[in-house]
C-alpha cells in the first residue's frame, strides 16, 4: 500500500489557510473517495468488485476513490450498500 496525504496536508503544502466553497466540495469528495477506497481494501477488493457491487464501472469507482466527482446520494447510498453499511449524514458544528 501506498502512504496516503490527508486534505489537511494538502492544502498546508499549497499555502491554502481559508477555504473557497470550491476546495470545500472537493475536500468532501477527496475525504468520501478515501474513505471508501479503505473500507474496499479492508475486504480485500479490487474497484472492479465494488463497482459492480455499487452497479457502476471500474472507472466511475476509481475517479469517485480519487475524489474526481462529488457524488450524489443515491450513489452514496449504493456504495453503502454494496460495502454492507449505512450511509449516515451529518450535521454538525462549525
Amino acid at each position: 500500500m501506498t502512504e496516503r496525504t490527508t486534505w489537511t496536508e494538502l492544502r498546508k503544502g499549497l499555502g491554502v489557510e481559508r477555504a473557497h466553497p470550491a476546495y470545500e466540495a472537493a475536500r468532501i469528495a477527496f475525504e468520501l473517495g478515501a474513505e471508501v477506497r479503505s473500507l474496499r481494501e479492508q475486504r480485500g477488493w479490487s474497484q472492479t468488485e465494488l463497482a459492480e457491487r455499487a452497479g457502476m464501472t471500474q472507472s466511475a469507482m476509481a475517479r469517485f476513490e480519487a475524489g474526481g466527482t462529488v457524488p450524489t446520494l443515491p450513489v452514496l447510498e449504493r456504495v453503502a450498500a454494496a460495502l454492507d453499511m449505512r450511509l449516515s449524514v451529518e450535521l454538525t458544528p462549525a
